[in-house]
């Protein structure tokens, strides 16, 4: 199975003034497609051929670095540009917002915490909202491509949220 680049659920315009179409263009087209043919090439005629993303990301110890890097920025990026909203914003409601409110105290909290996060992560990286094992939120925060899924992260979950820190840390 040949991993693809996912299509943006929006236009590449859809999110200016915030970031403008040709950011958007170069970032989807270019960057994440490289993670995406990097991968396809890093796994050609191996057994991780046959894993979903998530399955690679929860094994990634077993796979060479370049396994690792760009099974990591398909699996990141995917999930980033669906997080993202032309007219998004405010502060979540229902199970979400209860769950940040018991996490954290409340939303504005967590935004201090996540931004934290985000800045106190040094180069490239990614801040991350967690599902832990315990069914709780937790706020965490990987380097490089890695993310909560991977056997090898610090911090392990299923991830809620995710910020690309080095071009993107904008709280």
């Amino acid at each position: 199975m040949a991993f693809t680049l996912p299509q943006l659920p929006y236009s590449f315009n859809a999110l200016e003034p915030h970031i403008d179409a040709k950011t958007m263009e170069i970032h989807h087209g270019k960057h994440h497609q490289a993670y995406v043919t990097n991968l396809n090439n890093a796994i050609a005629n191996s057994d991780a051929e046959k894993l979903s993303i998530e399955e690679l990301c929860k094994n990634i110890s077993k796979y060479p670095p370049a396994v690792r890097n760009n099974g990591g920025g398909h699996y990141n990026h995917s999930l980033f540009w669906t997080l993202m909203k032309q007219n998004g914003g405010g502060n979540p409601s229902g199970p979400l917002g209860e769950a940040i409110n018991s996490a954290f105290g409340s939303f504005e909290e967590f935004k201090t915490k996540f931004a934290a996060a985000g800045t106190g992560r040094f180069g490239s990286g990614w801040a991350w909202l967690i599902v832990g094992a315990d069914k709780k939120l937790a706020i965490t925060s990987t380097p490089n491509q890695d993310n909560p899924l991977m056997d090898v992260a610090e911090a392990k979950g299923s991830p809620v949220l995710g910020l690309d820190v080095w071009e993107h840390n904008c709280l």
